[in-house]
């Protein structure tokens, strides 16, 4: 079964995240495919938005820590940064910059990774029981890899929401303006489609200059570089939370997911 779905309806192109079955958890896999998706949809002049959703109860349950594929034997604090640079980093930011209009669909949990895949979307319609976390500090981190918390949620409460490791409901996440429209679950997907219809009547080209003004305007308040700049932070956590989780520098990848799913 495909990890990504992906389709046009009315120059509108709706790519799913397709793991419903453990809560659309994140693979290397997945978010390869998700990026060809996201580039799928850039290249054609055919699609003037995008909307992104994921099937199941859930958005996305984040970082899927039993994994699939090939991994190294062993895992260094080095090859965590190559591997999260280009996967949550550079298509995050890839995603952001498209220049066509996006739309994030999110139901139930967006937890952690979930984030990463939501915030890159210019607009996010949620469902009721939508609920945003990053409880990552628990786990000795301080912050889900693409660190838009304070431009999200303003620093206090992104203080707040990392420190308690707290969820966000939909209500709360919309008076905060992270979220655009809050809808019933059972309207999710049609509101968004919606929203995607009276956006792809605009013009692309001026659709083009507007998104890029307003995210020209958050890069010269400092967004882009506080990513980067943030981001090599992050990967200290991991040494931290090795030690915390009694993990060596150099470990066996097996083993550290056996222990990460034991806290």
């Amino acid at each position: 079964m495909s990890q990504i779905l992906y389709e046009v309806t009315d120059r509108v192109a709706v790519i799913t995240l397709n793991r419903p079955e453990v809560a659309n958890a994140q693979t290397m896999e997945l978010l390869d495919d998700l990026d060809a998706a996201w580039t799928r949809a850039a290249d054609d002049d055919d699609v003037r938005v995008i909307v992104l959703r994921g099937n199941g109860r859930h958005f996305s349950s984040g970082h899927d820590l039993k994994g699939t594929g090939p991994r190294p034997d062993k895992i260094t604090l080095e090859s965590i940064y190559s591997v999260e640079a280009r996967r949550y980093i550079e298509y995050t930011l890839r995603w952001r910059n498209i220049p066509k209009p996006s739309i994030a669909a999110v139901q139930g949990k967006c937890i952690a990774g979930g984030l990463m895949l939501c915030w890159p979307c210019d607009l996010i319609v949620a469902a009721e029981n939508a609920e945003f976390s990053d409880p990552v500090v628990r786990l000795g981190i301080g912050g889900v890899e693409y660190h838009g918390h304070t431009w999200e949620f303003g620093p206090r409460k992104a203080k707040e929401i990392l420190f308690t490791g707290r969820g966000v409901t939909a209500a709360e996440a919309e008076q905060l303006g992270m979220v655009n429209r809050v809808v019933p679950l059972a309207e999710l997907d049609a509101s968004a489609m919606e929203l995607a219809g009276q956006i792809a009547q605009m013009h692309p080209f001026a659709l083009r200059q507007a998104k890029r003004a307003v995210n020209q305007t958050l890069d010269v308040q400092g967004f882009y570089a506080a990513i980067q700049s943030v981001f090599d932070t992050h990967t200290t956590g991991h040494g931290n939370a090795f030690s915390v989780c009694n993990y060596p520098i150099l470990i066996d990848y097996e083993e550290m997911k056996k222990q990460v799913k034991a806290q």
